[in-house]
């Protein structure tokens, strides 16, 4: 821990000492240190938005649902998405290809940022790095779902979908937070809600901003977001607005490794805060983004309902990769590609959903559809040419700026290089029989497709894609006991095809493939005991997967080709609680063991191996203890535990298993009869060093966790 942040711990913990004694002049001191310790509790909520079902709770879908709260945020202080969901242990983390694009591995699986959906809206929401602040809960719905929120536009999401729903204005709030990480990273954030009227029109205001240094050596970021919502909540209508700005910054980003062709064992990860990027690397993304609802409810029974949401986008950076050489001595090539990009995205959907009974049985019927437009501008110029510059992992040199290099698109304006369009019109019928003790879901969700990829040499047409797909959804829930719930689901998804990235390894980079389905069975049971909640799921996917290889299967060191070649079949347990075990003991974790393997690959060298970065086994454990002896103090305590993952298609690389410990506490205090909540957070204590993911689609590549990272705060209600 930093001087700086040993001399910040202290001085709040002064104050929370002090403070108690100053709080015992009112009356209401121990009522609101205990009303503020309840409210932090950090939780997951059983249920969500499931997508054009609506809001329900999970007892009551065929499909594995969670969400994680508010204050799970607050508490856990989380700089990004990423960080949020490595509560989830069906989920991993990882970087996309070159640079922060955060990366989520869901059932063995990746979903892309561009698939991260906003109140059920694809594309809306910032695509690489999303600053968790401006979110009421992130939901999480693990396996396919192109029925229930139509096919994601970037090509991922086959193992599972990540939903955000925005802030509203629920209660008065006004709430000042100050925040700190090692080494010199500040902030702070507020938030401020009020309701109008006779609590007919709200509005919330959110923002945040951090600046400074992380715990990577010379790791610079800095985040500013700010968000407002309203809303208004009529007799039979609702109608919201939100708009929201995003500003990220990262200098100096620590990249991704690649394992040089040739190589027979993955290199020693450096120590664990080593930072082997380039000093001129950065990268800054500016998200402008909206959304409009309405519902009214045409009766008791039956509503409407319309959404539209806009983004604008910009990417400016330059990347710097790291291919090892050598593995013991850590020697490299280093790489820099610079890419100006701009996305202009809108997303629309509209349904009706109606509520029959009669004879016994219940109905609820749903109609509708969805559109979705996005243009990407983008152009790129590989650095120095592609031969790169001597670098090394263990003892990196400060590299001068390669000059321009390969260049393709125009770099001072950028024209559109790919445009997507996806429509979908959709219709379902949940039955329910025996007092809705059995709910049968059935849906057919008709889709098309239409991807079209321009040349970066001048602009013009290069492929289009136009492709009509039906996804249809058959699921059953079976409630033999209170509290327990039996479900069987068959679902599809459906993605579009991914795009051969820009390498100059690869002899067709750039080329887009046709979009693929896949198809999902799953069975699985949840059971809520007072406040303890469990629920386990088996399930099968088989995807089309894609991979590089080499063109010449005699020269593994020649040119590469990337493919969509066979199947990558997914079969998996997972397992997950969550509630209180006992009177101020609460327990969010689970288990997840995943079989994925490359199958019907035509008798390829590969056929039978593991996909590459998908581990064995995954484990999460968060604990929180209120001290009874202690009023207004909890201590928090996390494991994540991470089976080994094979680099290479061929499986003849693998970088082991890793366990990482974090701590942390909270103290709830009253100042001037106002809740003041200090936080402390520890993450990775014992500053493991260890390579955190072996997940690539283009190329061996792992990517290395953060060091110990040491956060402090301090939020107060006015």
């Amino acid at each position: 821990m930093t001087s700086f942040a040993t001399r910040l711990l202290a001085g709040a913990a002064a104050i929370a000492l002090a403070a108690p004694a100053f709080a015992q002049d009112a009356e209401s001191g121990e009522d609101i240190i205990v009303t503020a310790q309840r409210e932090n509790r950090t939780q997951v909520e059983r249920g969500g938005s499931v997508g054009v079902l609506g809001d329900k709770p999970a007892e009551d879908v065929p499909f594995a649902i969670k969400s994680y709260s508010e204050a799970l945020i607050l508490n856990q202080q989380p700089q990004t998405l990423g960080q949020v969901l490595e509560n989830d242990p069906s989920v991993r983390l990882s970087y996309g290809f070159g640079n922060a694009a955060e990366l989520f591995i869901i059932r063995g699986f990746p979903l892309f940022g561009d698939d991260i959906a906003i109140d059920g809206l694809y594309g809306i929401t910032p695509r690489q790095l999303i600053a968790p602040e401006l979110y009421d809960s992130v939901q999480v719905l693990n396996g396919a779902s192109a029925f229930l929120n139509g096919a994601a536009p970037g090509g991922s999401g086959i193992g599972g979908n990540v939903n955000l729903m925005l802030k509203r204005a629920e209660r008065p709030l006004t709430r000042v937070t100050a925040n700190f990480t090692e080494s010199g990273h500040f902030g702070g954030a507020f938030d401020v809600a009020r309701r109008f009227g006779g609590g007919a029109f709200g509005i919330r205001v959110n923002g945040a901003y951090r600046a400074g240094d992380v715990s990577v050596d010379d790791e610079f970021r800095r985040t500013a977001v700010i968000g407002a919502g309203l809303d208004w909540r009529g007799s039979r209508a609702r109608l919201s607005l939100d708009v929201a700005y995003q500003r990220v910054e990262v200098d100096r980003l620590r990249p991704k490794v690649t394992i040089g062709a040739g190589l027979t064992e993955v290199p020693a990860p450096p120590p664990a805060g080593t930072n082997y990027a380039q000093p001129w690397t950065f990268t800054e993304l500016t998200d402008l983004f909206g959304v409009v609802r309405g519902e009214y409810d045409l009766s008791d029974n039956a509503m409407v309902y319309a959404a539209f949401g806009a983004r604008d986008g910009s990417e400016d950076g330059i990347y710097s990769g790291v291919e090892v050489v050598n593995a013991t001595t850590g020697a490299a090539t280093g790489s820099a590609l610079f890419v100006p990009r701009t996305d202009n995205n809108e997303a629309a959907q509209a349904g009706l959903r109606v509520k029959l009974a009669g004879g016994g049985i219940s109905h609820e019927i749903n109609f509708g559809g969805s559109l979705i437009r996005q243009v990407n501008r983008n152009a790129y110029d590989f650095l120095g040419g592609f031969d790169g510059f001597a670098t090394n992992l263990y003892d990196t040199p400060a590299m001068p700026l390669p000059p321009t290099g390969f260049v393709g698109g125009d770099l001072d304006d950028p024209f559109a290089v790919g445009r997507v369009r996806l429509g979908s019109a959709f219709a379902s019928d949940t039955i329910g029989i025996l007092g809705d003790h059995v709910l049968l879901t059935g849906g057919l969700r008709l889709q098309a497709i239409n991807v079209k990829s321009y040349l970066y040499s001048d602009g013009s047409l290069d492929t289009e894609y136009r492709e009509n797909a039906a996804s249809p959804v058959v699921g059953l829930v079976v409630k033999p006991a209170e509290g327990l719930s039996l479900y069987a689901n068959r679902i599809e998804g459906l993605a579009q095809g991914p795009t051969a990235p820009i390498d100059p390894l690869l002899v067709n980079s750039g080329e887009v493939f046709a979009p693929f389905v896949s198809a999902q069975y799953e069975v699985g049971g949840k059971l809520a005991l007072g406040r303890f909640n469990a629920s386990l799921a088996l399930y099968q996917t088989r995807q089309p997967s894609s991979f590089t290889r080499p063109v010449d299967a005699s020269d593994p060191d020649g040119p590469r080709v990337f493919v969509v070649e066979g199947e990558q079949r997914n079969r998996g347990i997972e397992l997950a609680l969550d509630g209180e075990l006992a009177r101020g003991l609460r327990f969010i974790g689970g288990a997840s063991i995943t079989e994925a393997k490359l199958t019907n690959t035509g008798g390829a060298a590969n056929e039978g191996n593991s996909a590459v970065g998908v581990p064995d086994y995954t484990i999460n454990a968060h604990v929180e203890w209120d001290l009874p002896f202690v009023p207004g103090a909890t201590l928090t305590g996390r494991v994540v535990d991470t089976g080994a993952q094979w680099v290479d298609a061929a499986n003849t690389l693998e970088i082991p298993g890793w366990t990482r410990f974090d701590l942390g506490a909270r103290y709830v205090v009253a100042v001037a009869e106002r809740p003041l909540t200090l936080r402390l957070t520890v993450d990775n204590v014992t500053n493991e060093s260890y390579w955190q993911s072996a997940y690539d689609s283009f190329s061996p590549s792992v990517l290395q966790g953060a060091p110990r990272t040491v956060k402090l705060s301090a939020s107060i209600e006015l």
